[in-house]
């Protein structure tokens, strides 16, 4: 594996209060050190942490303080920071500003790298406060490896990671937000009852295995939240997952054994022969 880049990926998760940015922000600022003091390269925290996970309230705090913010922790902690926010955004030429629940990457000096919309809205809730995002964002390319963002509820469907790959992404960088979910058919057994831990246990590891990434996906804990942050890798696994409490988690994550999973499962350039395009190498 010499000659490829190897990162050192976290994901942190904490219990936000709903509308105390100050309380929530000195708590991410905690995380963030401790896993920049472990040695991480790049950190997720969790959906909308700074504002608590509320759609209907978290629009009413100024998002762009909370970003600037959100720069002084990585700064201060010299690593970069992925962090979600409610970004206030012109809908189109002459309309009003439309609130969208936004994932900046903040970089090690501070600088906003790169800010993107959620796509996929979850509940009522958020569809009546928040505007979706207009199409999946472009993956960008830091220290020779290419990363793809998105929030939440986009990485539940199959089309957000693919399209992640697709455009090149070799990670995918996901703060969420999910709430606790029971659910099933009574008398029918465990087969047949929904639980949302799922998502961290199964689906994440699902859309990185198909997909051929590695996916830092960073939960909200405490009371009712799932907790459950994890990082999958490529091979269908989970490199780490965080339990019900507040914690870091940190993975380092070599490029070439990406490269190495895809030459074992070659979904993409097979997805690609089937549907006539040109094939994309095994091992890309």
């Amino acid at each position: 594996m010499a000659g490829t880049p190897v990162h050192s990926i976290a994901v942190v998760q904490g219990a936000a209060v709903i509308d105390d940015v100050d309380q929530n922000l000195s708590t991410l600022a905690t995380l963030v050190g401790e896993a920049a003091e472990r040695g991480a390269d790049v950190v997720v925290t969790p959906e909308l942490f700074a504002t608590g996970y509320a759609a209907e309230r978290a629009w009413r705090h100024d998002g762009a303080a909370i970003r600037a913010a959100l720069a002084d922790i990585a700064r201060k902690a010299a690593v970069s920071v992925v962090a979600s926010s409610v970004d206030a955004a012109p809908s189109g030429p002459g309309e009003a500003s439309a609130h969208r629940i936004a994932a900046s990457v903040f970089s090690a000096t501070g600088a906003e790298a790169l800010r993107i919309h959620k796509r996929h809205l979850f509940g009522e809730v958020e569809k009546e406060w928040m505007t979706p995002g207009d199409a999946y964002a472009q993956p960008f390319e830091w220290r020779n490896t290419k990363w793809g963002v998105g929030v939440c509820y986009d990485v539940e469907f199959p089309e957000f990671a693919r399209a992640q790959a697709l455009a090149g992404a070799d990670v995918l960088l996901v703060p969420t937000a999910v709430p606790v979910v029971e659910e099933g058919v009574d008398g029918l057994g465990e087969a047949w009852h929904y639980s949302s831990s799922l998502i961290a246990r199964l689906q994440v590891p699902a859309r990185a295995l198909e997909n051929g990434v590695v996916i830092a996906y960073a939960n909200h804990c405490g009371p009712g939240f799932t907790g459950g942050s994890c990082i999958a890798t490529p091979f269908g696994r989970l490199a780490a997952r965080l339990g019900a409490d507040p914690g870091v988690a940190v993975v380092d994550v070599p490029v070439a054994a990406i490269r190495a999973a895809r030459r074992v499962n070659t979904y993409l350039p097979d997805l690609s022969v089937a549907l006539g395009d040109e094939p994309t190498p095994a091992g890309s």
